[in-house]
């Protein structure tokens, strides 16, 4: 029986499953998006987003607990310096599962995992600064058409007064 049974074991004995999560969160890291399964992408968010957490607050034992996870350098450097930079105002919810389909071969689910803040896509404040950029591109073409002959009428009358 599984009563209150939570983690995922993902047919793997602990060691190699500890092992495969290092590794997809190595990958994570570096990539910032990765492609595997739904099982995996839900195992590895329960995994990593407490690290993210972490490398919010650099500090040595933050790091050092970091490192006993994943194991590699590269990735608790880039962890805690571009990051948890880019996630510091945000509370959680650091990852995104996004389902991408069946396998084609043995019709497992597959699914997207990325980093929130690092997609262009999806982030506010790209399609904020694109929307106002397209409006006062919009409104500067219609009022260059339109404010130059008012221009020069308004230029036109005033010669007019002037030569009477």
């Amino acid at each position: 029986m599984r009563h209150g049974d939570k983690i995922n074991n993902l047919g793997r004995k602990t060691a190699h499953r500890h092992a495969l999560l290092s590794n997809m969160a190595i990958s994570l890291i570096e990539y910032k998006r990765i492609f595997t399964t739904l099982a995996k992408a839900k195992a590895l968010r329960v995994y990593v987003e407490p690290m993210i957490t972490k490398s919010k607050d650099d500090s040595t034992h933050n790091r050092r607990v970091v490192f006993a996870d994943l194991r590699s350098k590269e990735a608790v450097t880039e962890l805690f310096k571009n990051i948890a930079t880019k996630v510091a105002d945000r509370k959680g919810g650091y990852t995104r599962i996004i389902k991408t389909g069946n396998r084609q071969g043995d019709a497992a689910e597959m699914a997207m995992i990325e980093l929130v803040d690092f997609n262009e896509i999806y982030s506010n404040k790209k399609t904020a600064d694109a929307g106002t950029a397209k409006k006062t591109t919009r409104r500067s073409r219609g009022t260059a058409k339109k404010a130059a002959p008012k221009a020069k009428t308004t230029d036109t009358k005033a010669e007019d007064t002037t030569k009477e």
